[in-house]
């Protein structure tokens, strides 16, 4: 019997998606608002630092790719959103390191 993925585990996956404008992951840039995992099917609400992020499709391509190389992931779904807003003070401390005074 397979043991569900974590919230967890599922971000540090997502970690692997990284934003070429700024280099760091869209987990740490806090673009990752929630995930999950049901019966094979990983589910991630996501946004972006703003509406016409030039990387969207990138971004939102790159998270379902990741997801679907989880054990057990079968299916693959990104909700994005657009509330909340983004802001700078949704980064992780690793994130602001990364990004420095870019943001």
């Amino acid at each position: 019997m397979n043991t569900p993925l974590t919230q967890t585990e599922i971000l540090e996956t997502l970690r692997q998606v990284i934003d070429p404008e700024v280099g760091c992951n869209i987990v740490d840039l806090g673009l990752v608002y929630s995930a999950s995992c049901q019966d094979g099917k990983a589910v991630v609400t996501m946004t972006l630092t703003t509406q016409g992020c030039p990387m969207h499709e990138s971004l939102c391509g790159g998270a379902q790719n990741a997801l679907l190389t989880l054990p057990g992931v079968t299916e693959a779904e990104v909700q994005l959103v657009w509330e909340p807003p983004w802001n700078p003070s949704m980064m992780t401390e690793d994130g602001r390191a990364i990004v420095g005074t870019q943001y």
